[in-house]
């Protein structure tokens, strides 16, 4: 589920973050180097007359990839994590268990999913200098070593454990409410 679901959102948004992704590294340029871009605008623009209207998704592979890692590392890493907390630990089913379950989530979502977060950014972002995803894996492996999938960790780790506390503490949050009215539900109907 969490490949299908992967494959329909990067269809449908994959161009949104070509053109984030490279707006972006536009603000990392040096001083005196012509940017591509003058805006949103001008990015979808730009790309649709330089490189056809695919180049919007260029760097999809990589994308796909990413998205199907830490969605299904964050679902797993959830369950584990809420088991392991409840279980071995011996923590109440409660919102510090959950809280630190979507923690535990999200640095799994981050550990496993940064290296194709690495390629996809590049991929997308490259004006030319790599030629897709295996040749960017072997560049940066040779000229900056293994570490080099993991730069930008932390604001990565920030990101996809935010939202991984948010969206499960939500889902609990909206299960306890369900089965309160359910229950309530079922009460009713015994009575009658």
């Amino acid at each position: 589920s969490c490949l299908i679901s992967s494959v329909i959102g990067i269809t449908v948004a994959s161009h949104t973050d070509v053109v984030k992704v490279r707006l972006q590294s536009e603000g990392r340029l040096a001083e005196g180097v012509a940017r591509r871009y003058d805006g949103v605008l001008d990015a979808y623009s730009k790309i649709i007359r330089n490189e056809g209207v695919l180049g919007l998704w260029t760097g999809y592979f990589p994308n796909l990839v990413r998205n199907s890692i830490t969605s299904a590392s964050a679902v797993v890493g959830y369950d584990v994590s809420k088991e392991f907390f409840l279980k071995t630990v011996g923590m109440p089913d409660n919102f510090l268990t959950h809280f630190a379950s979507g923690l535990s989530a999200g640095f799994l979502a981050t550990v496993l999913g940064s290296p194709a977060d690495v390629v996809k950014t590049r991929v997308m972002s490259s004006r030319g200098e790599i030629k897709g995803p295996v040749d960017c894996i072997v560049k940066m492996f040779k000229s900056e070593g293994p570490l080099a999938f993991y730069k930008g960790f932390l604001p990565n780790f920030t990101r996809l454990a935010s939202w991984n506390i948010v969206a499960w503490m939500t889902l609990e949050q909206l299960k306890i409410v369900y089965f309160k009215v359910n229950h309530k539900d079922q009460r009713a109907e015994s009575r009658q």
